[in-house]
Formats: structure tokens, C-alpha cells, sequence
């Protein structure tokens, strides 16, 4: 039998305030998610001025990156690049800025950012992703 890491309380909570840190250095107003490795939301921050809509979307964002074992704008390059196919999987966070969070090689988890810029919420999602790795 494997075993297998998985994120804990005091993980996720290492995770989020990476993210925060770095949304709140830049004045970003986002919403934070992060989900475990299934993509189920372990933790979800709404700042102050973030529309009410980012916590749906990065909640799917980071279930679209933990599901896939990638991050999600490599879905939205590939519909973007001419496979509309792929619109028909069953995912709903194809847009970039969800970003698996991967430890020992394996991913435990994800983070995924609404509110900003797709490359702004992608670099908030990977100060997140990165925060156990350091």
C-alpha cells in the first residue's frame, strides 16, 4: 500500500498567507482558494473589495489545477490554441491562475486566485503553491 502526504490545517494555512502576502503587497483585491489534492476546498479568502464572483471562480481554478496535476492555463492555452474539444470536459476552471501545490513530487493540493489579472492571479496562486517548499 502507498501513502501519500497530504495538507493539514497548519499547510493550508502556510499557503494562504503566502498568497495574501503577496495579493496584499501588490494592493490586488482577490479571493484565495485552496483544495486538496481531489480539488474539495479546504480554505477560502475573500479580500476586502474582490467581487463576490472570485470565490467561485478561484475555487474552480484551483479544482481544475489539483484535478489535472497542472496548472490550469495550460487548459486554457490548449482551447485558446484551437482544441475546443477540451470545452467539453468536465472542468470549469480552465482560465490561468490555478496552480498545484506539490510536495515530495506529489501534488497534495492547489491554490487558485480570482480577481485581477490572469498573470497577477497566477503569480499570486504560485507564492501560495510554493510556500511549503521553502
Amino acid at each position: 500500500m502507498l501513502t501519500k502526504s497530504v495538507l493539514t490545517v497548519a499547510e493550508t494555512t502556510q499557503i494562504l498567507d503566502a498568497a495574501r502576502a503577496e495579493a496584499e503587497k501588490n494592493q490586488w483585491a482577490v479571493t484565495i482558494a485552496v483544495t486538496d489534492d481531489g480539488g474539495h476546498l479546504l480554505s477560502l479568502l475573500r479580500l476586502d473589495g474582490c467581487a463576490p464572483v472570485g470565490a467561485y471562480i478561484a475555487t474552480e481554478k484551483a479544482r481544475t489545477a489539483a484535478l489535472g496535476r497542472r496548472e490550469s492555463k495550460v487548459y486554457e492555452d490548449m482551447i485558446n490554441g484551437g482544441r475546443t474539444a477540451f470545452l467539453s470536459a468536465p472542468l470549469q476552471g480552465t482560465l490561468e491562475g490555478g496552480v498545484p501545490v506539490i510536495v515530495g513530487g506529489q501534488v497534495v493540493g492547489a491554490v487558485g486566485v480570482s480577481g485581477v489579472k490572469a498573470d497577477q492571479d497566477a503569480q499570486i496562486a504560485k507564492a501560495g503553491a510554493t510556500a511549503l517548499n521553502g
